[in-house]
């Protein structure tokens, strides 16, 4: 679950995390308030959506930036009125863009030098680390691409957590020195006692800026956490917005259905998420696009099969189905049973190809040949992925 910057930014307030003066609006009466409640001068005008590139961003009429740094509060109360309920476009939107329901101000700062700073979970190590840059304020991915000695891990002992010398270290290597090394050390502890204490995936700050005066604070923040250790984080579960998640990925969690939305036409229903991936790589294999990853667990009942099927439905760019299903822990039959009755509940109009492999297998293809649906069974997995980019291709 991801949260938006200024929810982010209350969270680095608790842990003593500096950042610049901010106010939220999220409905033009609340505009004058909001700035009235920062000093003169200039100020920073952000939309607030689950997208990195708002600064270069462009609104669907033609407003320039979701970002904005203005003389006076009346220019930024102009461009708060253009930013929110408009539709922001970066490149991590796509082209459909995110809708601003939230637009945020802040005071501006004056920067000497702007940095990256961020913690996440390396998986190859299975340990959290820290990533550091003296390149902050442009995308992390470039400054690894084309300056990979810029870049500072650290990586932690999960058990043992973060060393005050690991911190000196980050600090170190982005180049503080004096009152600013301390405070980036403070900063660095902090950030790795929020990451731990709240189950976070992903904190970052980009950019962490020294401002004139010497003071180091962070002046963007964005966060994301495990979604499955949220029953333990009542107070982050509460910052979802759901205004910024797919309708369809919304109705799967309310079925404890895994499922995320992608921009292909074969939809995919699988149980594990191993096999997911694995049958939507083979599906690009043959020619085609999956539409989504929905992984239906192991134990999956008729329910839940039904409600995947709508959801895999609701999709207008779904042009055919493939079910691959391993029946271990549930028998193929049981499965082949909830897939038909699944499928007779719920109107199919696009090609259904279904590969069953495990317990029962034969039972579970012949309850689907005399089912009288058309369901295309297949024998293999390349041979499930090959008939369904062959029918969808010939509709």
């Amino acid at each position: 679950m991801n949260i938006h910057e200024y929810q982010a930014k209350a969270l680095f307030e608790q842990y003593g995390i500096p950042t610049p003066k901010g106010q939220i609006a999220q409905n033009p009466e609340e505009f004058e308030d909001a700035v009235n409640t920062l000093s003169d001068g200039t100020m920073v005008v952000k939309s607030q959506i689950h997208a990195g590139g708002r600064g270069k961003g462009v609104f669907t009429d033609g407003f320039q930036g979701g970002v904005k740094v203005l003389a006076s509060k009346e220019e930024a109360l102009e461009a708060g009125g253009r930013m929110l309920g408009n539709t922001l476009v970066t490149h991590q939107t796509g082209p459909a863009g995110r809708k601003v329901g939230t637009v945020y101000f802040t005071e501006a700062s004056e920067i000497a030098k702007e940095y990256y700073l961020a913690i996440l979970l390396d998986r190859a190590t299975a340990r959290p680390v820290i990533v550091a840059s003296t390149e902050g304020g442009v995308e992390i991915e470039r400054v690894a691409a084309e300056s990979p000695e810029k870049i500072t891990r650290v990586f932690i002992d999960p058990i043992l957590g973060l060393m005050p010398y690991q911190a000196r270290q980050v600090a170190l290597g982005l180049g503080f020195s004096g009152t600013a090394f301390r405070q980036a050390v403070k900063i660095v502890m902090a950030l790795y006692k929020l990451f731990h204490e709240t189950d976070a995936s992903l904190v970052e700050i980009n950019p962490l800026i020294l401002t004139k005066e010497g003071d180091v604070e962070a002046l963007d923040a964005k966060m994301g956490f495990d979604d499955n250790a949220l029953f333990r984080h009542s107070e982050i579960a509460a910052l979802r917005d759901l205004n910024e998640e797919d309708p369809k990925e919304i109705e799967a969690s309310k079925h404890s259905l895994n499922y995320i939305a992608l921009d292909g036409n074969i939809a995919c229903m699988v149980n594990g998420a191993g096999l997911a991936m694995a049958t939507m790589d083979i599906i690009k294999h043959y020619g085609g696009n999956p539409a989504n990853f929905l992984d239906v667990g192991g134990g999956a009942t008729e329910e839940q099969v039904t409600q995947a099927f709508k959801i895999i439905l609701s999709d207008p760019k779904v042009e055919g189905i493939l079910v691959n299903i391993f029946g271990g822990i549930m028998k193929c039959d049981v499965i082949a049973a909830g897939i038909i009755g699944a499928a007779k509940s719920v109107h199919i109009d696009v090609p259904l190809v279904v590969r069953l492999e495990g317990t029962n297998v034969d039972k579970g293809k012949q309850l689907l040949a005399e089912s009288g649906l058309s369901i295309t069974s297949a024998d293999s997995l390349g041979d499930a992925a090959e008939k369904i980019v062959q029918l969808v291709t010939a509709s």
